[in-house]
């Protein structure tokens, strides 16, 4: 059961295209400047199962994409995982916002690795309000990356996502 704080359908500005977007509910950042603050505690969101969100997405013909945001999607990553590999079997695109580094990923739980491995793009790194920019696509400040998460899994390294379409390119 995921513990989700809102469901956003024809989003375009959580990655390319018009996409889902599932705000999970609690995170442990607590980054200044967060846009979703309500959305830190643990345990007050909506109980939601999988298969209700699976169908909600499919309800809109012209939504490819679905983007998992928080609150901190990698704290629900074994949900969050069985989600991501529903959606890319019924040929979704799955992008996923973290306060966490790939680094800190790769090397932390067993869930956040299987969560990692079910994502197409991984937008990483806490939000810092002193980098802040309104000119970046699809990220809130400097230091964060978008990356190719297939790609970094098999090199062993971040690396960042080079589709024009995530690069702000039509």
């Amino acid at each position: 059961m995921l513990d989700l704080a809102e469901i956003v359908q024809d989003s375009v500005v959580d990655g390319p295209g018009l996409r889902t977007t599932i705000f999970c509910q609690g995170c442990p950042h607590h980054c200044a400047g967060c846009q979703n603050p309500e959305t830190w505690a643990f345990g007050c969101g909506k109980p939601t199962d999988i298969q209700t969100v699976v169908e909600l997405v499919k309800r809109n013909p012209m939504c490819r994409g679905v983007t998992f945001s928080g609150g901190e999607p990698f704290a629900q990553a074994a949900e969050l995982a069985e989600l991501a590999r529903r959606l890319k079997r019924e040929g979704y695109e799955v992008a996923s916002y973290t306060g966490y580094t790939f680094e800190q990923l790769l090397a932390g739980t067993p869930a956040q690795r299987e969560l990692l491995s079910a994502i197409d793009v991984l937008i990483d790194g806490p939000f810092v309000l002193a980098e802040r920019s309104l000119e970046l696509n699809f990220r809130g400040s400097r230091n964060q990356r978008v990356l190719n998460v297939p790609q970094s899994l098999r090199s062993g390294s971040a690396s960042e996502e080079t589709a024009p379409r995530w690069l702000g390119e039509y």
